[in-house]
């Protein structure tokens, strides 16, 4: 064990020395394996963070929830010309299927509806997401408040002008001033802000964040535009209770919204039932397919690392011949000088690994602070491009190694001479 930690310190320093005796080659040669290292960390580690940020945005719903709308979510087989025909959801439906359906947790009716402006005395927050939802969207989304409360089941049947403010248009329109009580303008009239939610930060989930969003009530809306207003889809949020079969769930939505429209046996569904799974699914499929393009880009640069180590080494090689010789002469085993000349590839190797996993590290850090968005280098991907690096060395110089093993002493002194 003694005799492989001195190789390993041996081989240690020869590379260090070749580091400094021919600076300008060895940079040349590890930046191949930097550059390799440095793409396949970087687009890993900014994959896993707009994963992580996706997931973190979607926890807040569960992945189960459906949708019920007009519109599907996805590619769907009915033509677009039935779409269009397809009447909307209405209020009336939603406290129908939330009074007669079982294995379910919650329930609400939302708008999706334009963005609008909200004002302030002279203050005024523009491009606004209005989130017109009955009470119980609180409990379906887990939505966080930092100050106040949400509307109460009271002010959602009632359409009452409360509103709760996104964490940005709050900071917008009221500054320090807390915003607790104050009374704002929204569709020419007054809302009293009643809560404010925690700061969400930069989203990449579905839909505008909760920081650039008002919550209203959506019988508010119903009150002043009718449930026929062409600028809003009604939609029916459904959340499940854990554990129950979706699949089932979905047949007795089907059947019991069929009924109450009166829908005949032989006709299709004139209604959707999306599913929140199926989007993070097909996110999952984008993330997996964007980290093959990046393995696959960044394998070729990988590629040239490795020719450019193995080239270092065989210079090394026919440099050190005489060396190699006198070793050989003084007892040095073949074995000795192949893991002599392999460990100092490796370590090589590694050195042009961990630059480039530094520059990644500054580079998330960089852009941490520039954007409201947490970019990760993981402990995991650290230790894949260490361990890349390391087999990268290892393949690069088993040639070298094994040319410099078998190299006759007495040949070898001569040749040095």
């Amino acid at each position: 064990m003694v005799v492989y930690l001195r190789l390993l310190k041996e081989s240690f320093t020869f590379a260090m020395n070749a580091l400094r005796n021919n600076k300008l080659r060895t940079v040349l040669s590890l930046l191949g394996v930097t550059i390799g290292i440095f793409s396949i960390i970087a687009v890993l580690t900014a994959v896993n963070s707009l994963d992580r940020k996706i997931k973190a945005d979607l926890s807040t719903l569960d992945k189960n929830t459906i949708f019920l709308t007009s519109q599907s979510f996805g590619p769907t087989e009915v033509p677009e010309w039935k779409r269009e025909q397809f009447p909307k959801v209405n209020y009336e439906e939603f406290q129908y299927l939330k009074e007669n359906l079982n294995n379910v947790e919650n329930s609400c009716f939302q708008f999706f509806t334009q963005h609008e402006s909200f004002k302030y005395e002279t203050n005024d927050v523009t491009d606004v997401n209005i989130v017109a939802v009955t009470y119980e969207f609180a409990d379906i989304q887990r939505l966080e408040l930092s100050e106040g409360r949400f509307f109460n089941e009271s002010e959602s049947n009632s359409g009452s002008a409360v509103v709760v403010l996104g964490y940005e248009v709050a900071k917008g329109l009221f500054g320090d001033i807390d915003p607790i009580g104050k009374m704002v303008r929204l569709y020419g009239r007054r809302f009293q802000v009643i809560g404010i939610t925690k700061k969400q930060g930069m989203t990449l989930g579905i839909g505008d964040s909760n920081d650039t969003s008002a919550f209203i009530s959506s019988n508010f809306l119903r009150k002043i535009y009718g449930d026929n207003n062409e600028s809003m889809l009604p939609v029916i949020l459904i959340k499940p209770e854990k554990g129950a079969d979706i699949e089932e769930l979905k047949g007795n939505i089907a059947q019991k919204l069929r009924n109450f429209r009166g829908v005949k046996s032989q006709e299709i569904n004139n209604f959707f039932i999306n599913i929140l799974s199926g989007f993070t699914d097909m996110i999952d499929n984008i993330v997996g397919q964007m980290k093959m393009i990046g393995w696959g880009i960044s394998l070729f640069s990988l590629l040239v690392g490795g020719f450019g180590i193995a080239n270092i080494m065989f210079v090394s090689v026919k440099e050190r011949t005489n060396l190699i010789g006198i070793q050989k002469s003084l007892g040095a085993k073949n074995k000795f000088i192949l893991y002599q000349f392999l460990f100092e590839a490796m370590i090589l190797s590694v050195i042009g690994g961990m630059i480039g996993l530094l520059l990644v590290w500054i580079i998330a850090l960089v852009m941490t602070n520039v954007l409201d968005f947490e970019f990760v280098l993981s402990l995991g991907n650290i230790l894949l491009g260490t361990s890349l690096a390391t087999i990268i060395g290892l393949i690069s110089g088993i040639l070298p190694a094994i040319s410099a093993s078998r190299l006759d002493p007495v040949e070898a002194i001569r040749t040095g001479m």
